[in-house]
């Protein structure tokens, strides 16, 4: 699990670089399949005595059009 605090740090490292400020954004699930993020919400948890009061929920869909396959990560 990753804080809100810790994304945005891992965000702002990543578009320091012109190269990924172009980048495609996507998620890998589990099993592999790679999907488009379609949608950020920050949502409120409504349950007495979490320690979770909000969350950001990332929705996602199908990649539109056959994507290339990777070849290597940076």
């Amino acid at each position: 699990m990753i804080k809100g605090k810790a994304f945005r740090v891992m965000l702002d490292k990543f578009f320091e670089s012109p190269t990924t400020q172009d980048a495609r954004v996507q998620i890998e699930l589990p099993n592999g399949q790679m999907m488009d993020i379609a949608e950020i919400s920050l949502l409120e948890n409504r349950i007495l005595g979490s320690f979770e009061t909000h969350r950001l929920v990332i929705k996602v869909e199908q990649p539109m059009g056959a994507m290339g396959k990777i070849i290597r990560r940076l």
